[in-house]
């Protein structure tokens, strides 16, 4: 006669214990075995909470009255009001559709284009080329805004080499930076020298992790090179241009400060004027800072909307989101 030795079924305690074991390691454990690469995470964090998050605590002056050289809550509680008259501004409305049009334009040209770089970069076969091309298109992107702005201004000018062209050919010279129809051309135009080319580097890397194995099988299917492109590395690259597009339309609001700083005056400012550039003059310059705190939080919380409503509408259309 056999006995049998099966030992009886565990308790829950003992379940719950034995679950817990494999795969599941304490903070601390972790934090001591990886401590170098949490090291490096204290820097960029120390800035996201200094930079970014602890100025935040500023937003309350919106809400209040606030005197230069007082305390941020201190001052009388307005509530609303500040919002209330900005809604009620007509120049808050002609800045805000600057905003939007020079947002619209920016993102409609300078975020597709890196992508069509990458991919005729990708197409090239001579190595030599293909590197001065990267070196050519990345340059730009080293230049301060104050150079490249200087840069522009420079060609613009009424005797620079555009207008001595111009004047070469038999046409009379143009006060560009002067024309308000023409700020917007020649914003956009810069931000394609200056950002294209770095762009394309993301992208360039996201092409090498496509498996050869889908262009062999491409190839073998009859497909040329464009119809290669179309349904093997666009959607291989998918989940890198829609990461990079929901980040893009989160600063779609802030569009350059710096060089529509540089690059305007007083005669292009039915075009050129901005809501950063507009909260300069009412916030630095004028010293409305409650009026201009409202205005930037209105801002800000149209970004975050932007953002999340892109990042949901990615993922229940293509499949691929940010989070």
């Amino acid at each position: 006669m056999t006995l049998s030795t099966a030992a009886p079924p565990a308790g829950p305690a003992e379940k719950a214990t034995a679950r817990g074991r494999p795969g599941r390691r304490p903070i601390r454990r972790a934090l001591l075995r990886d401590w170098q690469l949490y090291t490096l995470a204290i820097v960029p964090l120390a800035f996201f909470v200094i930079f970014r998050y602890a100025p935040m605590i500023g937003n309350i002056i919106a809400f209040r009255r606030f005197q230069p050289g007082g305390s941020m809550f201190g001052g009388t509680w307005v509530g609303l009001r500040y919002f209330e008259m900005f809604l009620a501004d007509p120049t808050f409305w002609r800045v805000f559709t600057n905003t939007v049009i020079i947002g619209l334009l920016s993102t409609a040209v300078c975020f597709p284009l890196p992508i069509v770089l990458a991919l005729m970069l990708n197409e090239v076969r001579n190595h030599a080329f293909k590197r001065f091309v990267q070196s050519v298109s990345y340059l730009p992107h080293f230049l301060s805004t104050v150079v490249v702005a200087a840069i522009v201004m420079q060609l613009l000018t009424v005797d620079g080499p555009i207008n001595q062209l111009l004047s070469f050919t038999g046409g009379p010279p143009v006060a560009f930076l002067q024309e308000a129809e023409l700020f917007r051309t020649i914003y956009v135009s810069s931000e394609v020298w200056q950002t294209v080319g770095w762009g394309t580097i993301i992208y360039l890397a996201a092409l090498t992790t496509i498996d050869e194995q889908l262009y062999e099988s491409a190839r073998i299917d009859g497909a040329g090179r464009l119809r290669q492109i179309w349904h093997v590395t666009l959607p291989g690259i998918r989940p890198t241009i829609i990461t990079l597009l929901v980040l893009n339309i989160g600063t779609f609001m802030a569009v350059g400060f710096e060089k529509i700083l540089l690059l305007y005056n007083p005669a292009t400012y039915p075009t050129a004027d901005v809501i950063s550039t507009y909260l300069y003059r009412l916030g630095v310059l004028s010293g409305n800072f409650s009026y201009a705190t409202a205005i930037g939080l209105f801002e800000a919380v149209i970004g975050l909307v932007m953002v999340f409503g892109a990042n949901l509408l990615s993922r229940r259309t293509v499949g691929a989101s940010l989070w």
